[in-house]
């Protein structure tokens, strides 16, 4: 995916002057070679420079890792670490970027270390994070930061995509074509937060992208991208009349995102759907839509701008396309009881169907077709309704999340794991039957108590752990979770 950063960490050793310095550099030799050995070299860059309680030091390693192009850094405390030269770097590396800092230690390897080769890296690690709240540097540190050269390796690999997202969330741009649908309060939200977090926003009118559109009339292009729609469906190519629609109103929407990508490098789109979209573009976007998601360019529904955020965060952990969804209707009793009941480990109120109009990417859904919308169809003539892509999600892991503004400017999120599973909807959309445990707790105690609206952002695969770290790094003030013990706001005595 070309939309999202590729992330490159800078590992600097740091090391406490009344202890050897070949202490920390041959631990941080270890180290790398650890990290090549099980996931290759290519997200890591090991600076030679050892900080050894020196603003000097500190200098030149950050001019090294800056010049070798990182876009994150590990401060890794081979022993005890000097604390003011250690944050420093950190400091002056974020002041400097903007890009996200860890911090982990050295364990000692064995019984012989303790005599006279002890690091005291576990002590050190104390004093790091102390001085890096007297500094107010945003750092992360893993849930047990010390440990060997394999150990700390993983660390560093499970610091990727966190990375990824926050240097991505940063870079990002949003391109709304609005406003949102009468009656759609719930996906209109303050947008200061986004500015707060970096994220640039460029609001346009549905004219705008109406005016667009109709200057694509007669594209060179169109016929090659209705070809390659074609190949995408196969059978499932229901509205074959509507591929040149649906070709240049792609194009459109590319040649807009170069057009108006400004300073930024990466970019999402918050997109207008209904109800004027159908009767003057002829069609509904929706395929289109899930073809720019599946490229890592998510495209949210009904101009919901946090939604979009969001798709774009799971995106930047997973490296995969992510869908966004109506947390939608309940799963009938008589379904329940046919198919899940004593088959998964679910109770009824963990289970729900996630649904939006046809958003989600092909690759994702059983037997996706190309479609009219039957919703809008009630309303409108069905020609105008053709270009959902619907069917059922396919079975697997699954992590809902969502990043959102409060009305009064605060900023929550809440994530959660669960599995789509393979049960057959017998209904219409990109829609899937979803269990999470204790959803039915999480609705009340989470969503519904904190206000959170009815879009929720779908990574494919369990990623709660970075997503959690994400939404900590930024300073989420809330965020919620799925959990068996009592919420705050839950009747400690209703059974």
């Amino acid at each position: 995916m070309n939309n999202i950063p590729q992330i490159k960490i800078g590992i600097v050793a740091v090391s406490r002057d009344c202890f050897p310095e070949s202490l920390s550099v041959n631990r941080r030799k270890a180290l790398v070679a650890a990290y090549k050995s099980k996931y290759g070299g290519g997200d890591i860059y090991e600076c030679p420079v050892c900080i050894v309680e020196s603003e000097l030091h500190m200098q030149q390693a950050l001019d090294d890792v800056l010049k070798h192009g990182c876009n994150a850094l590990c401060v890794y405390l081979g022993n005890f670490g000097p604390e003011i030269a250690e944050t420093m770097l950190a400091q002056n590396f974020a002041r400097m970027t903007g890009n996200p800092v860890m911090f982990c230690a050295a364990a000692e390897e064995n019984i012989g270390v303790l005599s006279s080769d002890r690091g005291d890296a576990f002590c050190g690690m104390l004093n790091a994070s102390y001085n890096l709240k007297l500094r107010g540097v945003k750092a992360y540190i893993p849930e047990y930061p010390v440990g060997n050269a394999e150990y700390c390796a993983e660390l560093i690999h499970g610091f990727v995509p966190i990375a990824r997202a926050l240097v991505g969330i940063k870079n990002l741009k949003i391109i709304s074509f609005g406003p949102r649908p009468q009656n759609f309060f719930a996906c209109n939200a303050p947008i200061q937060q986004l500015y707060n977090l970096g994220v640039e926003v460029e609001e346009n009118s549905e004219l705008d992208l109406f005016e667009s559109f109709k200057n694509h009339a007669g594209d060179k292009r169109i016929e090659e991208v209705a070809a390659d729609m074609a190949r995408e469906l196969g059978a499932g190519n229901k509205k074959p009349e509507i591929l040149a629609k649906l070709a240049q109103y792609e194009l459109t929407l590319l040649d807009w995102i170069e057009a108006h990508r400004g300073s930024k490098k990466y970019v999402a789109i918050a997109g207008k759907c209904w109800p004027a979209f159908q009767t003057q573009f002829g069609f509904v976007p929706c395929y289109v839509n899930s073809r720019l998601t599946g490229r890592g360019i998510p495209v949210s529904c009904e101009v919901d701008i946090y939604g979009a955020l969001s798709e774009y965060m799971g995106t930047c952990v997973t490296g995969e396309s992510v869908t966004l969804l109506d947390i939608n209707n309940t799963v009938p009793q008589e379904m329940y009881k046919n198919d899940i009941e004593g088959k998964f480990p679910y109770k009824f109120t963990d289970t729900f169907m996630g649904f939006h109009c046809g958003n989600t990417c092909s690759q994702r859904l059983c037997n996706p077709e190309m479609k009219y919308q039957k919703i809008m169809a009630r309303s409108l003539p069905q020609e105008v309704t053709n270009g959902t892509l619907e069917g059922d999600i396919k079975a697997g892991d699954i992590t809902f999340y969502r990043l959102q503004s409060t009305a009064d400017n605060h900023l929550y999120s809440y994530v959660a794991e669960g599995e789509v599973l393979p049960v057959a909807t017998r209904s219409f959309g990109s829609i899937g039957v979803f269990a999470i445990p204790e959803m039915g707790r999480f609705y009340r105690h989470v969503l519904i108590e904190n206000g959170f609206p009815h879009h929720g952002a779908v990574a494919f695969g369990h990623c709660g752990k970075s997503m959690f770290e994400v939404f900590k790094y930024l300073g989420a003030e809330k965020i919620g979770y799925n959990q068996r013990e009592k919420y705050p706001t839950e009747n400690p005595f209703d059974d």
